[in-house]
């Protein structure tokens, strides 16, 4: 019997052994687990923290695009006015020296009289 107690005490040794090394395994395992939630746990702040730096970076760029949009449309409009402002002088150009040439004309006319009327007086 004390070869079937020697082969109990073998069997249960390695056992206790087996045991062991497979709590030692899960340890490292659990140790492996919690670096990587930790590492993890940094990776999502890290998104978090980029995310909000994103979010902030795109409004910079929203507010300058409407505000360029706004130069936009106050130079073409300006331009359209000004536009406007060019055409209006020519015809008011135009009509100027139509005028005067048609008073030129009318003063020549009236200095002809004048002189025809002072031949004729004396």
């Amino acid at each position: 019997m004390s070869q079937q107690g020697a082969a109990l005490q073998s069997y249960n040794n390695e056992l206790v052994k087996c045991i062991e090394d497979l709590c030692t395994k899960r340890e490292e395992l659990n140790q492996q687990i919690l670096q990587e939630e930790e590492e993890k746990n940094k990776l999502q702040n890290n998104i978090r923290i980029l995310t909000e730096k994103l979010a902030t970076v795109n409004e910079g760029p929203a507010c300058k695009m409407a505000t360029r949009n706004e130069f936009d449309r106050t130079i073409a409009e300006t331009e359209a006015t000004y536009m406007k402002t060019l055409e209006s002088s020519q015809t008011v150009l135009t009509v100027l020296k139509r005028e005067a040439g048609t008073l030129n004309q009318a003063n020549k006319n009236n200095d002809n009289k004048d002189s025809w009327f002072l031949a004729i007086s004396f």
